[in-house]
C-alpha cells in the first residue's frame, strides 16, 4: 500500500520547520527508524525517522523550504500489505506546499494527530473552490486575543497560511486607526539593492520575534529594580573557583543566582505559578525549574535547570556549563528547553547595568542580571568601596503585584549578600 509520512508533532508547540537535508531519495529502500530528513525548528535541529519500512515513491519539499506539522514528507510503498482504498486530496488544501494531487491513505496509516497542527476553517463558501483559511491554533488564539478577524488578514505563509507576523501587522494597522488599512501596513518598500543587504530570518529568530510579541501582548509587564552588595559572594566564589577548576568545574556567579532564585521562589509561590485565564484559575507549581537565557550564534534560547532547589552549587555549575556548551551547538533536546517555571537572563555578562527583561511566557516572572559595579556604598555610616550587582525583575502584573515582586527580590538579595548557607543546601 501507499503510506504518506507527514511531518510529526515533535512537541513544545512546534508547528513548522526548515528542511536542511534529505537522507532519502525516490526509489530508495528505507527501514523503520532510518532518518528521513533533517529539520531545523525554532529550538532544535532534529533528524526525523521513518515509522515504516518500504520503498520511497515520492519526496515532498526541497532543501531550504519551510514545512508545517502534518505536511507530507515522503510517500512510502509498503510491501506485503494489501492496498487500501485511497482518496485523491488536493495537496495545496491539505497543506503540503505544492500543487497537484496525491493518494492519501486512510487515517489509521498516519501518525496520530495531536491537535498542534493546522486547522482548516471554512470561509466565504461562494469563493472559488471554497478556499479555506489555514492557521495554527496558536495563531488563531493570538488573533482572537487581539480582536483581529482572522478571515480578513493578508496571509503571507506557505499555501497562504496565517502567520503570527500577519496578525501582528493587522493589529498594528488596527491600532493606527481607520485611515491605515491592513494591506497598506503589510507593504514594505523594496530596499535599494546597491545600499542594502538582505538576510532571511532563521527559524529561531522568527520564533523569538513571535514569542516576544506573544508575551508583551498577553502579560502586562511591570519591572522592579534593585541593587545588592555582593562582596561576600565574590569572596566565596574566588575561594572555590580555583579548587573546582582543578576538578574541571568552571564556577561562575550564575549557580549562586539560580540557587538563590529557587530558594526564594519557595517563599513566594506567586512568582512560580501559571495563570489560566480560560478556566479562571492559578496553577501553583510545586517544582522549581529555572530557565537561563543563552546567547548563541543562532539567537536566544532558554535551557532549563530542572529541580534547581534540590541541586548543590557544584551540580548547578556542571549542568549550566554542559547545557550552555550543547546549546551553542544546537544539540539540546526539546525536554531540556521546556517546562521552566521562572527564568534568568544575564545580559551583564556582555554589557549593561539595567534592563527590562521580557517574561518567558507562560512563566509569570523573569530576573535580569546586570554588570557588577565597583562603586561607593554606605556601611555602618561609613562610605566604603562596594561591589554592587544590579537586578531587574519583570513580572506578569495580572497575577503578581508590585509588593509581591518587592518581597521576592528582598529575600533574594539576602541570599546573594550572604551566600555561605547556600553552599550546604
Amino acid at each position: 500500500m501507499l503510506y504518506i509520512f507527514k511531518f510529526p508533532d515533535i512537541g513544545e508547540g512546534i508547528t513548522e520547520g526548515k528542511i536542511l537535508e534529505w537522507f532519502v531519495k525516490k526509489g530508495q529502500q528505507i527501514n523503520e527508524g532510518d532518518p528521513v530528513v533533517k529539520v531545523e525548528t525554532d529550538k532544535v535541529v532534529a533528524d526525523i525517522p521513518s515509522p515504516r519500512t518500504g520503498i520511497v515513491k515520492n519526496v515532498f519539499g526541497k532543501v531550504g523550504e519551510m514545512i508545517n506539522v502534518e505536511d507530507a514528507l515522503v510517500e512510502i510503498e509498503i510491501e506485503g500489505e494489501e492496498a487500501e482504498q485511497v482518496e485523491k486530496v488536493p495537496i495545496e488544501e491539505a497543506g503540503f506546499g505544492v500543487v497537484g494531487t496525491i493518494e492519501d491513505a486512510k487515517t489509521d496509516a498516519f501518525l496520530p494527530a495531536t491537535g498542534e497542527g493546522f486547522e482548516d476553517v471554512a470561509v466565504a463558501e461562494k469563493t472559488d473552490v471554497s478556499r479555506k483559511v489555514l492557521a495554527t491554533p496558536v495563531a488563531r488564539k493570538m488573533a482572537k486575543d487581539l480582536g483581529i478577524d482572522i478571515n480578513s488578514i493578508i496571509r503571507t505563509g506557505p499555501a497562504k497560511r496565517v502567520m503570527k507576523a500577519d496578525i501582528q501587522r493587522a493589529f498594528e494597522a488596527k491600532q493606527a486607526g481607520p485611515k491605515v488599512g491592513v494591506a497598506a501596513a503589510s507593504r514594505i518598500p523594496e530596499p535599494l539593492a546597491e545600499r542594502t543587504e538582505i538576510e532571511e530570518l532563521t527559524q529561531i529568530r522568527k520564533t523569538i520575534a513571535a514569542r516576544m510579541v506573544e508575551s508583551r501582548f498577553t502579560a502586562p509587564h511591570t519591572t522592579t529594580f534593585e541593587e545588592v552588595e555582593i562582596s561576600r559572594l565574590i569572596n566565596v566564589r574566588n575561594e572555590k573557583k580555583d579548587q573546582l577548576a582543578e576538578q574541571g568545574v568552571k564556577l561562575t556567579y550564575m549557580p549562586f543566582i539560580i540557587k538563590a532564585v529557587a530558594l526564594s521562589l519557595k517563599r513566594h509561590p506567586k512568582l512560580n505559578c501559571r495563570l489560566d485565564m480560560q478556566k479562571s484559575r492559578v496553577i501553583y507549581n510545586k517544582y522549581y525549574n529555572i530557565g537561563f537565557a543563552l546567547d548563541t550564534p543562532d539567537g536566544l534560547i532558554v535551557p532549563v535547570i530542572n529541580d534547581a532547589d534540590k541541586k548543590s552549587i557544584i551540580e548547578l555549575a556542571n549542568e549550566l556549563n554542559e547545557k550552555a556548551a550543547r546549546g551553542r551547538d544546537r544539540k539540546l533536546t526539546l525536554d531540556e528547553l521546556r517546562d521552566s517555571t521562572f527564568s534568568v537572563t544575564n545580559y551583564g555578562s556582555v554589557a549593561g547595568i539595567y534592563g527590562v527583561p521580557i517574561i518567558n511566557y507562560p512563566d509569570v516572572a523573569i530576573l535580569g542580571i546586570g554588570r557588577i559595579l565597583r562603586k561607593p556604598i554606605v556601611k555602618d555610616d561609613v562610605i566604603v568601596p562596594g561591589n554592587v550587582l544590579p537586578l531587574s525583575l519583570s513580572v506578569d502584573h495580572r497575577i503578581v503585584d508590585g509588593a509581591d515582586a518587592a518581597r521576592f527580590i528582598r529575600d533574594l538579595m539576602v541570599l546573594l549578600a550572604d551566600p555561605v548557607a547556600m553552599l550546604v543546601m
